[in-house]
């Protein structure tokens, strides 16, 4: 392309590296789209903070979450994709040309493809903000190797739960998982695996009240939701796992759920022409990587034969 102008014009800009954004980029790239991604932090999303991957078709040893994303990245980039690492600071997706204006510059696309996915959701209790990478942590991959030998709690009953308090077995001395129900709702293999760890235990009917410590979390006040009655519990570390929100405020004029998930039709397609929304933003029964990388495709393909 000839022109600095002419450089920041896109087929299709794609907002969001995860694996609904990458795969996006490698059909588009393919089909002969001009595309760029954009992305903050690592390319795989999500996953690159999962240690293993182990229900993607294709690897049946399982592998690393960086190790993942990095691949994804590479075969985008062997089709001629475009990817920078950017923070977006605002989004017009009217008209024929959408804009997006990021800290390394403005891009002009055709098309826009939203895989900005989701942010862990806070506790909103007393002592979480000032605790924060004090103790507090919302990654047990990246965090967990901070806490060998030490009492850790897991906070939350799902998969996402469930998984990094097994994970955190590897290095704790103890685990603790704290949980509002008298069930988890993390699948059975992965219940029964912790069910049965000799350095877990459940607190069941349990929510956290409030985060305690001076320098440093110290302990975890809770409450059992069935008789009220409040207790402390020292703890070196605390892993929230309470659900997530989308990352969907930037976007403008496309119709979200009550939640702030966007709402597509199942070609992907939102209610702005040459819009698409894929991956977990989108309101959707199954949030997987599987499911990610085929939300991707699809919005590549129909975004061909859009501009076609």
């Amino acid at each position: 392309m000839g022109s600095e102008k002419q450089e920041q014009n896109y087929d299709m800009l794609i907002l969001g590296a995860g694996p609904a954004g990458l795969t996006a980029a490698i059909y588009a790239s393919r089909a002969g789209l001009s595309a760029l991604v954009c992305e903050e932090k690592l390319s795989g999303g999500e996953i690159s903070a999962t240690e293993q991957l182990d229900n993607f078709p294709g690897f049946p040893e399982g592998i690393n979450g960086i190790e993942f994303g990095m691949r994804l990245e590479q075969q985008a980039q062997r089709f001629g994709t475009r990817i920078v690492s950017a923070s977006i600071e605002t989004v017009e997706l009217d008209g024929e040309w959408k804009r997006v204006v990021t800290t390394a510059g403005e891009f002009l696309g055709r098309t826009v493809v939203i895989a900005t996915g989701t942010q862990p959701r806070n506790l909103g209790v007393p002592g979480e903000e000032k605790l924060r990478g004090r103790g507090i942590s919302y990654c047990a991959t990246c965090d967990g190797p901070f806490f060998r030998d030490k009492m850790v709690a897991v906070i939350g009953g799902g998969d996402s739960a469930v998984e990094e308090a097994l994970y955190l077995t590897r290095f704790a001395g103890g685990v603790l998982l704290v949980h509002r129900r008298d069930m988890l709702r993390a699948v059975p293999y992965l219940q029964e695996k912790l069910l049965n760890h000799p350095n877990v235990k459940v607190l069941w009917d349990t929510v956290v009240k409030g985060f305690a410590g001076e320098a440093k979390l110290e302990k975890i006040l809770v409450q059992n939701v069935r008789n009220d009655s409040m207790a402390e519990v020292p703890v070196d570390g605390a892993f929230l796992y309470v659900g997530r929100i989308p990352n969907s405020s930037f976007f403008n004029g496309v119709e979200k759920d009550a939640n702030g998930y966007i709402i597509t039709n199942d070609e992907m397609e939102t209610k702005i022409p040459g819009v698409y929304a894929v991956g977990d933003i989108r309101r959707k029964f199954l949030r997987q990587v599987v499911t990610a990388a085929a939300d991707g495709a699809i919005a590549a393909m129909v975004a061909v034969r859009y501009l076609a």
